[in-house]
């Protein structure tokens, strides 16, 4: 059977998406393009904002303009949270949830056509842990790994948890598992991924302190690079393993939100804004090369002109790298979509244009600072027009090198050598 797929959302749905793709092809099926001649397509959702639910229908209904006699399969998050809207596309033959997701491997190959589309979409209590990688770039050197799932917070304006259910995590033995077969990979590095991955907590009691120390100790050949990870989970232990580390990469993305103390309470967060300070300060004076990437959510309820100051100040003050910038987007079931004094939108969007015009000045501020500078880099895209290979740095900075297109796509020693415009270019040490 010629099956596509279609991802929407994070690194984590590609990479369930991936495993679920690879175990169809190991039983005979054949990928192909998403919007070609397919017998099915597989689309993973996302239900993080209301523009992902739009995408998630968008997709689905492109999905059957171009093939209206294809077996249609919708799973992810918008599915566990939205199924009988799903269902009641015309057209869409079946449904999973959370718990369900991965049964779509073997429902494929026993399909029979139906009138009405089928629904498998149960509570999120009890829910297992899937196992699930992907390779995350063209030049396939690159792989995301995925430790754990779900999230305990309870956040006012998130609607994970009640997609994706609580936090479990990978056992711990079939972890260290996983790593040992990666030493015959020609993958160079290795993205730690979840949805709250700082959570990690294996059955045998194992936190993400000691799956960093393993990893630490392992003598990969690969370089490590952490996801999104809370504040609050980020502990000196884990910042003194990476300080000295050859193998983690000297980068961190890490959740602000708001940089407003009456805006952090309202969303429910963990950590004060005097905490997150020292904790960027901290690093920095700790790991000065470190490229550090900030989340944060524009437009909450209440928000007014001072509290959005008080983010932009801190923000401006700090040495952050770059910013993942949020328009809030109301969830239903949410706590905060029932909060009073809604932001405008036109003003969520100035909002959000300020801070990013400030995340280019902080990038461009940290690649000047990194010029002069030797790195390790994986080249992953040859550019036939510049004759050049584009890629990333352990610390994050997207580099442009001149060389051979026969070049390998493996680690190389450079230095940084200017910044043109937007692009830094490189030479092999």
């Amino acid at each position: 059977m010629n099956i596509s797929y279609y991802n929407i959302g994070c690194k984590l749905n590609f990479a369930e998406i991936a495993t679920i793709q690879k175990e169809l092809e190991t039983k005979g099926h054949k990928t192909v393009p998403f919007a070609s001649d397919e017998d099915a397509v597989i689309i993973n959702t996302c239900t993080v904002t209301n523009r992902a639910d739009a995408d998630s229908r968008k997709i689905i209904r492109k999905a059957l303009r171009n093939n209206p006699d294809a077996f249609i399969a919708v799973i992810g998050c918008y599915a566990q949270k939205k199924p009988n809207d799903i269902a009641a596309i015309k057209g869409v033959d079946v449904v999973f949830g959370m718990k369900e997701k991965y049964d779509v491997i073997d429902y494929i190959d026993s399909f029979k056509e139906k009138k009405e589309p089928s629904v498998f979409v149960s509570g999120l209590k009890d829910l297992p842990f899937h196992s699930a990688c992907s390779v995350d770039n063209e030049s396939r050197t690159r792989m995301v790994m995925k430790l754990q799932d779900g999230c305990d917070y309870s956040c006012t304006f998130c609607t994970i948890p009640k997609a994706r259910g609580n936090s479990r995590s990978m056992p711990f033995d079939e972890l260290k598992k996983r790593f040992a077969e990666f030493s015959d990979s020609d993958k160079y590095e290795i993205v730690l991924s979840g949805v709250n991955l700082g959570e990690y907590l294996s059955s045998t009691g194992e936190t993400f302190i000691d799956v960093v120390k393993f990893i630490e100790s392992a003598g990969l050949k690969q370089r490590i690079r952490i996801s999104s990870i809370e504040p609050n989970l980020l502990k000196s232990e884990i910042l003194e393993i990476v300080k000295k580390s050859k193998t983690f990469c000297h980068h961190f993305h890490i959740p602000l939100q708001s940089g407003s103390p009456d805006i952090l309470k309202k969303m429910k967060r963990r950590y004060s804004v005097d905490f997150f300070k020292r904790l960027i300060l901290n690093i920095k004076e700790s790991i000065p090369d470190v490229c550090l990437g900030i989340d944060v959510i524009v437009g909450f309820p209440g928000e007014t002109d001072e509290h959005f100051r008080e983010t932009y100040d801190l923000l401006d003050s700090l040495p952050i790298t770059y910013l993942h910038v949020f328009t809030y987007s109301e969830r239903k079931n949410t706590p905060a979509a029932n909060m009073q004094n809604s932001v405008p939108h036109d003003i969520r969007k100035s909002r959000t244009l300020a801070l990013r015009m400030l995340s280019d000045k902080k990038r461009t501020q940290f690649y000047k600072s990194q010029i002069g500078t030797v790195h390790t880099f994986i080249p992953e895209v040859f550019n036939e027009k510049g004759k050049t290979w584009s890629g990333w740095t352990d610390n994050y900075v997207h580099i442009e090198l001149k060389a051979l297109p026969s070049l390998e796509t493996k680690p190389y020693q450079i230095r940084l050598t200017e910044l043109k415009g937007n692009k830094v270019y490189a030479e092999l040490v």
